[in-house]
């Protein structure tokens, strides 16, 4: 793969894509820039329910890798990753069968509604200065050159994602069976747009599901934030920075504290089962805070669905891995995905202030407010785990 090469820019957020397929020898073929035709003109109507549609999407992505991969542990993924890996297999044109599981999956009516979509996260610069689909003719004929490769998928993906991720393809993933590889890189880093000040950070017990506790660093802050509470549950929304060329574009990680220390699970079933959830809880305006504290953390997750492809028989697997770190600062975050195929088969008239003490398992996500796009999804169960 060394005669591929990606037009790159250093920015807040930074994405790539991989496409890769066995050579067939009895044809030329060249590089090709995009798998992903042209986004079409839909009305603003049309794409701003396709937007939301693919949101539900990413939170019951959400919860069937919570529930199946990472019950009661710390977890991080991406559902733009995802998606984005799998919009460039709708766009196959030998891939029907394939094509009819995606638009099932990803609820989506055509190919050109998920390219739609794909147009959007691009026009709000997500993907547009970062984004290349780099097609490569590769010789996958014995497991050695697969092997090979899968090295170089892995060489690719970390490059793209700040060193961040490392083997993203295990060892025999990649084999003489191997048909084709999608791969995609995100790379996310953002500023909060109030710092914490480091000398508010102290150590806190947090409280886990077991009734034990451990001790970890918790940022403070004395500002008002961007809060509101629920029946059971509170939300918090904390503002990256934008950029001087970021004013498209606007970035915010969003914290769901259940009251009972508990209540994830609950929360989560919400989530997951309530039509648009993410957009009618969005804390809108700043009230003040009594007792303020997050907890600073650093995980790292990642995982195979290939099991999700296996009753449609299409012998294709899915990998994704991904890393988040918040501290006083702000975001660093990565995540890299692979789909490979195989031969064969309102506000409150009464505001008080708000206690927000994120001391006990809590849902996670970051978010670009403009479009809703969902990057990164995740759970903390024990911040003291990196692991």
């Amino acid at each position: 793969m060394d005669n591929i090469k990606m037009k790159e820019k250093v920015g807040k957020s930074q994405v790539a894509d991989l496409s890769i397929q066995e050579t067939n020898p009895k044809k030329k073929q060249k590089l090709c820039e995009s798998q992903v035709t042209p986004s079409p003109s839909l009305s603003k109507i049309d794409l701003a329910e396709a937007m939301k549609k693919q949101n539900d999407v990413a939170m019951f992505l959400a919860g069937e890798v919570i529930s199946t991969l990472a019950k009661n542990s710390n977890l991080v993924f991406s559902p733009v990753s995802i998606n984005a890996v799998l919009t460039m297999a709708a766009n196959r044109r030998e891939a029907k069968t394939l094509r009819s599981f995606i638009l099932s999956f990803l609820s989506s009516s055509s190919t050109e509604e998920l390219s739609a979509v794909f147009g959007e996260i691009c026009s709000v610069d997500l993907i547009v200065n970062f984004f290349k689909a780099e097609f490569a003719q590769v010789d996958f004929s014995t497991n050695t050159k697969a092997e090979i490769v899968r090295m170089e998928v892995n060489a690719w993906a970390l490059r793209h994602t700040n060193n961040l991720i490392k083997d993203l393809l295990s060892q025999g993933s990649v084999t003489s069976q191997t048909e084709w590889i999608y791969g995609n890189a995100l790379y996310f880093k953002g500023s909060w747009e109030k710092k914490f000040d480091s000398y508010l950070t102290k150590n806190k017990p947090f409280h886990l599901v077991n009734g034990e506790s451990v001790s970890v660093p918790f940022m403070s802050s004395h500002n008002n934030q961007y809060v509101k509470a629920y029946d059971d549950f509170k939300v918090l929304r904390l503002d990256y920075q934008q950029g001087r060329d970021d004013a498209d574009r606007k970035f915010s990680m969003y914290f769901y504290l259940p009251d009972k220390r508990d209540g994830l699970d609950n929360l989560l079933k919400r989530l997951t089962s309530t039509h648009r959830f993410l957009d009618s809880h969005i804390p809108r305006y700043k009230d003040r805070v009594g007792e303020f504290r997050i907890p600073k953390f650093k995980i790292k997750f990642g995982f195979e669905a290939s099991k999700a492809f296996d009753d449609f028989e299409l012998n294709v697997s899915l990998y994704q891995k991904a890393f988040i770190e918040i501290d006083e600062v702000g975001t660093e975050a990565a995540a890299a995905t692979a789909l490979r195929k195989s031969s064969g088969g309102c506000r409150p008239f009464v505001r008080k202030m708000i206690d927000f003490v994120a001391d006990h398992p809590f849902l996670f996500m970051i978010r670009e407010d403009r479009t809703g796009i969902v990057m990164f999804v995740g759970q903390i169960f024990d911040p003291s785990k990196s692991d």
